[in-house]
């Protein structure tokens, strides 16, 4: 027994002491980590900047979910951020220029523009932008044309075919199941639900999808044809031919200047910079350069004006990085609220909304906000469509995009009727016993009564007439039939906004910020943004520790973006809207832009 004793004592001492040297290895490492986050490359003289654009673009610096499968702790730069870096590179004599070597472009159309634009600017100083890839895809190609020069790989390909929007429709294989979508939805227009009731796209979706589409296209069009020795006819017909795969036929009709092997290209810059063949040529990526020159803070400027990003989709409760959820928001317009050195805000909305209720409360904060005597400013990005046009309709100004996707002022709801499927199919029967006609009502389990439709109906239109109000109130519109006119679920770009009066300006985050400040008559001023997203490592450390299902299923979710992107898209689409829980006001408009 006293042998048991000494071996169990031991043991419990060995683990005990293993898990301690555990800790401090992995606080090690995190120290490590952290150190070397803090870390900045140095700039060398005819330092060429690297920009590949591996990962997604998000509004704000780091607010993106972190893989819990990967060790990766790398800043993943804002769009706010690559603008900032793009602007002081552009004014550093050791910047000598960029090598974008972009492949698929992860982010929307208007936030493809505003980085070509940056880019543009980035040249006026004097400075070369040379690009080359294996593959351009549309959105990579749209950026991409801005360089002095592009190349392609000799067994490279060139997507260049037009825009499209397809919509997988999935009612078919529901009544194979024995499981009918019952929606209920308000706006002619609010096409969200249509994949689950209909086979099709409706006459009035098709309609709305082909007029942004074609302003989204023209658009395009010009601008290549701005950096291009091409006009809007030329990259018409190159496109409606689809010769652009080729790289030969591509070279030939002027989308490329040269088939070449990326050593060839890196020589070429070698040659510019008047450096041998054989030297390094030494490359710096954004997030390094923007590490090694971070943004400055002058603190003795007490006026401040906060930026709020309110980016993905809205959610109930406090929601994931990446997401806005309504309970970490209003936290944050409730700390603005009382702040006696914030003097205006700027909400930033990249969003096609959620959540009714969500959406609901973060205007009731905003109107407190506007009350309490500051201004409330809201920039567009790639989307700010059905919640996200709830939320910024109370601002005393609104600034898009051209190519911002906008309005979507609908609501809907669904509940699924699985009665077939577990009766017929799965030989499962449920029975009941209630106290009350509707005790058992909005159940999966039922067919909904005609009782309980016109409930549901009676709820949705009572949104959509609040929706409406909001909308009239804070454009001051006449009426809430005026905005009924423009309304219905449809969407606009930011451009068609404009004329319609639902958008005051066509600017960027930066415009709307000067907007900020002549607003409350401020000359200096120092810039705040919200949410304050977690480092890192501490993100990566919180997830790995979290683990759960949750957490697998978003690593999952992952994989599946990274191994099937075209397939990931629909999914996405498909999944957001059926698991919707009560009113959703959201929009799920597709355009692919990568």
């Amino acid at each position: 027994m006293s042998q048991f004793l000494k071996f169990l004592l031991a043991s419990t001492l060995g683990v005990f002491i293993a898990g301690i040297l555990m800790s401090v290895f992995g606080i090690i490492i995190v120290a490590q980590i952290a150190n070397e986050e803090k870390k900045g490359k140095p700039v060398k003289e005819n330092t060429v900047l690297h920009i590949k654009l591996d990962n997604a673009i998000p509004e704000l610096t780091d607010n993106v979910e972190r893989d819990m499968y990967s060790w990766n702790v790398d800043q993943v730069l804002g769009l706010n951020d690559l603008l900032y870096t793009l602007e002081t590179a552009g004014k550093d004599d050791r910047i000598k220029g960029i090598f974008l070597e972009v492949d698929q472009l992860q982010g929307g159309f208007a936030t493809a523009r505003i980085l070509r634009n940056a880019l543009d600017e980035f040249q006026a100083n004097d400075k070369f932008i040379i690009s080359h890839s294996k593959f351009y895809s549309q959105g990579a190609y749209y950026l991409s044309s801005v360089a002095d020069e592009v190349y392609v790989n000799p067994l490279g390909w060139i997507d260049f075919r037009g825009f499209s929007s397809e919509t997988p429709f999935v009612k078919e294989m529901l009544d194979r199941l024995g499981i009918e979508m019952q929606v209920i939805w308000v706006g002619n227009y609010k096409s969200a639900t249509e994949p689950f009731r209909r086979n099709s796209m409706s006459e009035e979706s098709k309609e709305q999808v082909r007029e942004y589409l074609t302003d989204y296209y023209n658009l395009f069009l010009e601008d290549i044809s701005s950096n291009r020795p091409l006009s809007v006819e030329e990259l018409r017909a190159i496109a409606n031919e689809y010769i652009s795969p080729d790289p030969q036929k591509a070279l030939d009709r002027q989308l490329v200047d040269g088939i070449v092997y990326r050593d060839e290209v890196i020589n070429s810059i070698k040659d510019s910079l008047g450096m041998e063949h054989d030297e390094k040529l030494y490359l710096m990526t954004l997030a390094e350069y923007f590490k090694s020159n971070p943004k400055k803070t002058d603190t003795k400027v007490k006026e401040r004006i906060a930026v709020v990003y309110a980016e993905g989709t809205i959610v109930d409760g406090e929601g994931a990085e990446g997401s806005v959820g309504d309970i970490k928001y209003n936290k944050i317009f409730q700390k603005l609220r009382k702040d006696k050195k914030v003097k205006a805000v700027v909400l930033r909305i990249n969003s096609g909304g959620g959540s009714a209720m969500a959406s609901e409360n973060m205007w009731r904060e905003l109107m407190l906000l506007k009350e309490s005597g500051k201004p409330v400013i809201v920039s567009m990005g790639n989307y700010a469509a059905s919640g996200g046009y709830y939320i910024a309709a109370p601002a005393d100004s609104i600034f898009a995009e051209p190519n911002t996707l906008t309005g979507s002022i609908g609501v809907f709801m669904m509940l699924p009727n699985m009665q077939e499927l577990f009766n017929q199919h799965l030989g499962i029967n449920f029975d009941t016993v209630k106290t009350a006609p509707m005790a058992v009502s909005l159940s999966p389990f039922y067919e909904m009564s005609q009782n309980e439709r016109k409930i549901l109906q009676s709820r949705t239109d009572n949104m959509y007439q609040v929706f409406l109000q909001r909308v009239a109130d804070g454009r001051n519109m006449e009426s809430i039939d005026s905005v009924h006119q423009i309304a219905q679920g449809r969407v606009w770009t930011g451009k068609r906004a404009q004329e319609l009066g639902l958008v005051d300006e066509l600017g960027d985050l930066g415009d709307a910020i000067d907007a900020a400040a002549a607003k409350v008559d401020l000359d200096s001023y120092r810039v705040v943004e919200y949410p304050k997203p977690k480092p890192p490592i501490v993100a990566l450390m919180e997830q790995f520790s979290g683990g759960g299902a949750a957490t697998k299923t978003a690593a999952a979710e992952k994989m599946l973006k990274r191994d099937f992107r075209e397939l990931y898209s629909s999914y996405d689409f498909l999944r957001s809207v059926y698991s919707s829980k009560g009113l959703q006001m959201r929009t799920t408009v597709m355009v692919p832009f990568e």
